[in-house]
């Protein structure tokens, strides 16, 4: 295995990360901006405001992208389980 094996694998285990994760953190990202222009419009300033939609709202994502995510690693899994058993029979 050569150096530009292994940038290959760390990119794709990068691309997967940011795939699964990215969902989850535009959830996070959405519902905290509306939060945040909301307190803004009404000046209402409790910090405790933001935390419990955020949860209820990752918790939603996740449930509903937990499919995709779950796919994603294992189809990356998949591939580097096959690119290790190549290897390994010196192919």
């Amino acid at each position: 295995m050569n150096e530009a094996a292994v940038i290959e694998i760390g990119r794709e285990a990068l691309w997967v990360i940011l795939l699964t994760a990215g969902p989850i953190m535009m959830a996070g990202l959405m519902i905290g901006l509306i939060i945040a222009l909301f307190q803004a419009l009404t000046t209402i300033q409790e910090m405790t405001l933001t935390f419990v939609p955020k949860i209820i709202v990752i918790f939603i994502a996740i449930i509903v992208f937990l499919p995709f995510m779950m796919t994603e690693v294992v189809e990356f899994s998949r591939v580097l389980f096959d690119r290790m058993i190549a290897l390994g029979s010196g192919g």
